[in-house]
């Protein structure tokens, strides 16, 4: 088997590093690339932790991970993340990751570590976990492509991942560039994807007042001006604030997924996750079943928006 490249970690985005990387089957599509797991995914043989110190479940074997290995990419070991996926900052029970380049800043979460191996170049992709933003923030933070695929897609997924909210986590890749996205995604489906041209491409831009700063502003603003020079139609969209379904239903699914945990006097949480948790867990069927049904009408709301568009237009992250 490959040994591990030797790379220092003063960001402290690996969680675990084994003396030899796990080789894919030679002669398969992805072969030659190598890839990092983040530390949700059940590999035989190492260690699981979420990054927190307090006891996780043990969620099996990834199906995904196992499906790669034998696509022919290397698994050279798995990232750090927010603690149990709790969060966008990288804050956890190791001391934290940090940004690739500038040690002052945050590298977004969940998926710190994953990103951060990826924009070094430790790997050349990432496996990471989407649930309200887990790819996509620190893609956008750390300067990498990072992609969320369909909910339920049968080529990704989540059996084997310790999960944050059943409900709403996703597993996707993140990588230095999009091509290579889109080489996994290729692998994974059997299917080739084909260009699409922008002409007659119907785009909602949503970039409400006072969101973003003026750098995301101008910068969303850009790309939409470069789509109507390439045809398609950009029109501006309203949606609401619906982090009054999101939050009940993580939190509750969470505090159950960490319920053993919980019925320790100091389970080993950051007082941040712990107090999260505890929220979750005190929370009322009715006020969970309010939030799934406040989920359902913006679900109808969404299904409507692409009736009259093919493509939503938003920054990922406000600043």
């Amino acid at each position: 088997m490959p040994t591990p490249p030797e790379f220092p970690d003063p960001q402290r985005a690996w969680a675990y590093r084994p003396a030899e990387a796990l080789a894919g089957t030679p002669g398969g599509p992805l072969s030659g690339l190598s890839f990092s797991v983040k530390d949700l995914y059940g590999v035989p043989g190492w260690p699981l932790t979420a990054s927190t110190r307090a006891p996780v479940p043990d969620p099996g074997e990834s199906v995904l991970v196992r499906r790669l290995l034998e696509l022919g990419a290397s698994a050279v070991g798995k990232t750090h993340l927010h603690e149990i996926a709790l969060g966008i900052t990288g804050m956890n029970g190791y001391g934290s990751t940090t940004h690739p380049q500038n040690p002052a800043r945050i590298p977004g979460g969940s998926s710190s570590g994953a990103a951060v191996s990826v924009a070094l170049r430790q790997v050349d992709f990432a496996l990471g976990t989407d649930t309200g933003g887990s790819i996509r923030v620190p893609a956008a933070w750390c300067g990498v492509a990072g992609y969320k695929p369909t909910k339920g897609h049968p080529d990704w997924s989540t059996q084997g991942v310790l999960p944050l909210s059943w409900t709403c986590d996703h597993t996707g890749p993140l990588a230095h560039d999009l091509a290579t996205i889109a080489r996994v995604q290729e692998a994974l489906t059997g299917r080739q994807i084909e260009a699409q041209d922008w002409n007659g491409v119907r785009v909602g831009l949503w970039l409400p007042d006072g969101w973003t700063d003026r750098t995301v502003r101008g910068a969303t603003l850009a790309f939409a001006a470069d789509l109507e020079r390439r045809g398609a139609t950009v029109t501006p969209v309203y949606l609401p604030e619906m982090m009054d379904a999101y939050s009940p239903i993580v939190l509750s699914e969470a505090a159950t997924v960490h319920a053993e945990a919980l019925q320790l006097d100091d389970p080993g949480f950051q007082p941040f996750t712990l107090s999260a948790l505890r929220q979750g867990a005190a929370l009322s069927e009715e006020e969970v079943q309010h939030a799934f049904d406040q989920r359902a009408e913006y679900a109808w709301l969404l299904n409507g928006l692409f009736t009259a568009f093919d493509v939503l237009l938003a920054p990922a992250v406000p600043t």
